[in-house]
């Protein structure tokens, strides 16, 4: 009796570890199909993500014109305008951008020591109203022409060159960095003629790949330039990274005018007067057209900010300048 139960014990054992393993098998080619399928998904949705990346559009004033183009456009448009940029800034505002930059360094109010980073500054309007604030001394001293000579010579040969400085006599400095080397060549030619040998270095770069380590700098300024870029939230993330732990982030910009009579009359005369000046005074007119234009591309006062709150930023906080013509943003990283 207890034979032919062990046998049917047995075989129902064997049975049973049969369909386990069949079981076991039949999961396991599943599992490694899924698993295929996924991975065919995953390289599907990463191709699409390449071509959507590649194809992806973006403005250029009111243009719509691949991401990959813009920069070379902007490029262009601001070696256009390098020796006639100061000039067609107080054209276009009456002189009243040196007002916005004063108060904009007014409400910096950097101490002396203190180590700034200034982006898309190339013709060095910030720079150098930051080395006035902190009392950095000037060394004018004449140049023979050799010298003049052999100095140009050196920068044609290397153009995007890295000119460093120590920092002035009470510690403070600044970097003055641009995408553009026409913009940085004009402002280095006006700091020798102002006499500023230290405390200022300049360097060709892009304000959405800065090539400068982490939490390096006090403070980061950008004024009338960062509507200029393609991804404006990687500059801002950028601005971050770069800033030290208790750093400020302050930025100058073109901004949306609320009262709707004053923004009438703010259009008519940036689109119809400044493109024509611009053709008068620089024989130029599509460069300021395209600058006309960003404006009115580029997010208003509550969106930009909201924007720097993404990138990390705290104390976030705007001030309108001339009814809203311009706006100075400033956040902190804590």
């Amino acid at each position: 009796m207890a034979a032919p139960i062990r046998k049917a014990l047995v075989h129902k054992f064997c049975m049973c570890h049969s369909a386990s393993r069949s079981l076991n098998l039949s999961y396991s080619v599943r599992s490694l199909s899924t698993h295929r399928q996924k991975l065919l998904k995953s390289e599907e949705n990463a191709q699409r993500s390449h071509q959507t990346t590649e194809g992806q559009k973006t403005h250029f004033g009111f243009q719509s014109v691949p991401e990959e183009e813009k920069e070379h456009k902007v490029y262009e448009v601001f070696e256009n305008v390098a020796s006639k940029y100061d000039l067609m800034n107080d054209a276009m505002s009456g002189g009243i951008h040196r007002i916005w930059k004063d108060m904009f360094l007014d409400r910096f109010a950097p101490a002396p020591g203190t180590k700034l980073l200034d982006v898309a500054g190339g013709t060095g309007d910030i720079a150098f109203r930051f080395l006035k604030y902190v009392g950095a001394p000037t060394h004018i001293s004449l140049q023979n022409e050799s010298a003049m000579r052999e100095k140009e010579s050196s920068e044609e040969e290397n153009p995007a060159a890295i000119i460093f400085s120590e920092p002035d006599e009470n510690g403070s400095h600044v970097t003055v960095c641009d995408i553009n080397q026409a913009m940085l060549d004009v402002g280095r030619h006006k700091a020798d003629e102002m006499g500023y040998t230290s405390g200022i270095s300049w360097l060709r770069g892009n304000a959405e790949m800065l090539s400068l380590p982490d939490n390096t700098f006090d403070a980061y300024t950008i004024a009338f330039g960062i509507r200029n870029c393609t991804h404006v939230q990687k500059v801002l993330n950028e601005a971050y990274r770069v800033l030290k732990p208790g750093g400020r982030f302050l930025c100058l910009e073109f901004s949306e005018v609320k009262n709707p009579l004053l923004r009438s009359v703010y259009d008519n005369y940036s689109f119809q007067v400044i493109p024509v000046m611009g053709q008068v005074l620089a024989g130029d007119w599509k460069s300021y057209q395209y600058l006309v234009e960003s404006i009115r591309q580029f997010p208003n006062q509550e969106d930009f900010a909201a924007m720097i709150k993404l990138a990390g930023f705290r104390m976030v906080s705007y001030e309108n300048l001339t009814f809203g013509v311009a706006a100075i943003h400033s956040g902190f990283k804590i």
